[in-house]
């Protein structure tokens, strides 16, 4: 397939994540530091919703048990917790990105 438009960069001007869906991929586009990042929207721990987690400093915190997880590259940086137990920590899946005539696309097939 390659690349495929998901949004557009001024959908950006008033928040730094989005969510989109390609085929049947629900994926969380991020902006940080000006540019677009795109990883899987399903948190490997146990399926939280991303996109309803928090975005700060390029660190992605999954809502339901504070996995954490970097924006540009999916790698895994903090162990998801339950009370006092922390669970193995597993890296988010992560796709190319590219920007053209304002258009954002993403490439689901990398």
């Amino acid at each position: 397939m390659g690349f495929q438009k998901v949004a557009e960069i001024k959908e950006f001007e008033k928040t730094e994540k989005k969510l989109v869906e390609v085929g049947d991929k629900k994926i969380l586009l991020t902006k940080v530091d000006g540019a677009y990042y795109a990883v899987s929207n399903k948190c490997p721990h146990m399926g939280g919703s991303l996109f309803k987690g928090s975005l700060e400093d390029g660190v992605i915190t999954c809502p339901r048990h504070g996995a954490k997880y970097d924006a540009k590259t999916g790698k895994g940086l903090g162990k998801p917790k339950i009370l006092f137990i922390e669970f193995k920590m597993e890296n988010n899946r992560s796709y190319p990105v590219k920007v053209e005539d304002g258009k954002i696309l993403i490439d689901i097939d990398s």
